[in-house]
């Protein structure tokens, strides 16, 4: 498994990849995740009355601010020049929970996977700080990887 391992030497000491013999090329990834809620919760939140603001605006802008600082949170993870990053979060009112979906994008040489996935997490964790008071019982859930385009490795689209 550790050859396998990019971030691993052939010691088994922990490294920061070297992508710079790497070509740049356009790379693209989706994440997704859950906060699910009680019915009435996610009812307070779509009709503004949060006592925070609003829940799904702040959490998107949440979500675009922590893709950019990725690097910063994440050890070994390479700072890159993000070209996009977007943040959409949609009601499922029958499931009683918001579904956050984020897409980053970049010309580099190296994926942009942990951002979208670190623009979800935050985004979701904003929702869940911004209704707690409301509702302890809310519960993050399901985040993941949908999709990655570019890349040596190629393309990645989750089953099912």
């Amino acid at each position: 498994m550790a050859d396998r391992l990019t971030h691993l030497d052939p010691s088994g000491d922990v490294r920061m990849v070297d992508v710079g013999d790497k070509p740049g090329t356009v790379r693209e990834a989706t994440a997704e995740g859950w906060v699910r809620m009680r019915r009435e919760t996610l009812e307070l939140a779509l009709a503004g009355n949060a006592k925070k603001g609003n829940v799904t605006a702040t959490a998107e802008i949440a979500g675009i601010m922590a893709a950019k600082r990725t690097a910063e949170l994440i050890p070994l993870c390479h700072p890159i020049a993000l070209s996009s990053v977007k943040v959409e979060i949609a009601a499922d009112q029958e499931a009683g929970a918001f579904h956050i979906v984020a897409s980053a994008r970049t010309i580099g040489q190296t994926g942009v996977e942990m951002e979208a996935l670190t623009a979800v997490s935050v985004a979701c964790l904003t929702i869940y700080d911004m209704l707690k008071a409301v509702d302890r019982d809310m519960r993050v859930d399901g985040i993941s990887l949908v999709r990655k385009t570019g890349g040596a490795s190629g393309d990645y689209f989750r089953a099912g």
